[in-house]
């Protein structure tokens, strides 16, 4: 399902670091055919009604200074270890801020203090292992957060306090193996988490308990064994869930009860061999249809007489099942390499 459990939603708010991007880009076409003139070596500048948009990219020189209006920086591919101290000073209206592709290793805790206003903060491929205490204590406005590919191994509760606001917490492709308890205690307005991409095995069995409508959960290409029964119950209003590529040998019964807005569930490439009667019972129901579908294919099924109920299920959801030629039975011998779905509509 790769095609699309790594599709990339929306930032709350309208806010997408990909997306912010593109139209700037097209802000900056806008402004050379109104003949504004662009030297390779300056940041390129765009300035409109809501303020002042820069992107600075090699060859071009960093600002030692900001427009007082300035509400968009990028500053990316410099391969910078460190940011100057003064790069944000000035900058009050900030609202995103995209530093991707440096190799970043460190913050100081004062560097957000000049832009309360940043509602962005783009901080993907660099090489960060940590976060200072503080960093967020002036950003109550920031909703989106994104650490991707970094090199985080450990998380720590308090590096993240501050954000209040946060609806978009992006931390994945790093070393994670374990989370803290008590991550995600403050941030009822959490809507997307994404920890696909790295090392965990477990996960704290309160990890949800903070967030009052999640709406997309990735866990996909960590090394989850289990998805307990509890996990999930903090969000009915869950609607994407992506567990594909992790090593799954169990998954709870009523480990999805109560979820009622699934609308997209993978379960693909781990180690399930047969799942506990009842556990489909509550998806795909009519006032619920899983209308994005769902994948559960290269596993290694068994069967047999214990999976009946998920043959009942299959039949009535075949057509949201994607993958269907790769969820194959692996045993016993008399159906060992027949498709799932053949082997639910000969029962």
């Amino acid at each position: 399902m790769a095609s699309w459990s790594r599709r990339r939603p929306e930032s709350p708010g309208g806010f997408q670091p990909h997306l912010s991007r593109t139209l700037f880009l097209l802000l900056l076409l806008a402004a050379s055919a109104c003949g504004v003139t662009l030297s390779p070596k300056d940041c390129q500048v765009f300035r409109s009604d809501h303020g002042s948009s820069i992107s600075c990219q090699p060859p071009a020189k960093i600002p030692s200074y900001l427009p007082a209006d300035t509400v968009h920086l990028a500053v990316e591919f410099f391969n910078l270890t460190l940011l100057p101290a003064t790069l944000l000073q000035g900058a009050s209206k900030l609202q995103e801020l995209h530093l991707s592709s440096n190799r970043l290793e460190s913050l100081s805790p004062e560097f957000l203090r000049p832009v309360p206003q940043l509602r962005v903060l783009d901080l993907t491929r660099n090489s960060l292992t940590g976060l200072p205490p503080g960093l967020f204590q002036a950003s109550a406005t920031l909703d989106t957060l994104v650490l991707k590919e970094n090199q985080l191994e450990v998380l720590e509760a308090s590096w993240l306090h501050g954000l209040k606001a946060l609806r978009h917490l992006d931390l994945s492709g790093n070393c994670l193996r374990k989370l803290p308890p008590g991550l995600l205690a403050n941030f009822t307005l959490l809507r997307i988490l994404d920890l696909a991409e790295n090392q965990l095995e477990t996960l704290p069995p309160d990890l949800l308990q903070g967030p009052l409508q999640l709406e997309r959960l990735h866990l996909e290409g960590n090394k989850l064994q289990e998805l307990g029964k509890d996990l999930l119950v903090p969000q009915p209003d869950l609607r994407y869930l992506f567990l594909n590529g992790n090593k799954l040998v169990r998954v709870a019964a009523g480990a999805f009860q109560g979820l009622r807005q699934l609308d997209m569930l993978d379960l693909s490439n781990n180690s399930l061999a047969s799942v506990p009667e009842g556990l489909w019972t509550s998806l795909g129901q009519p006032n619920r249809d899983m209308q994005d579908g769902f994948d559960i294919s290269s596993n290694p099924w068994i069967c047999d007489q214990n999976l009946s109920d998920l043959y009942r299920w299959l039949q009535a959801q075949k057509d949201k099942m994607f993958s269907q030629n790769d969820t194959r039975c692996a045993g016993p011998e008399a159906v060992k390499g027949q498709t799932l779905l053949a082997v639910a509509e000969s029962q």
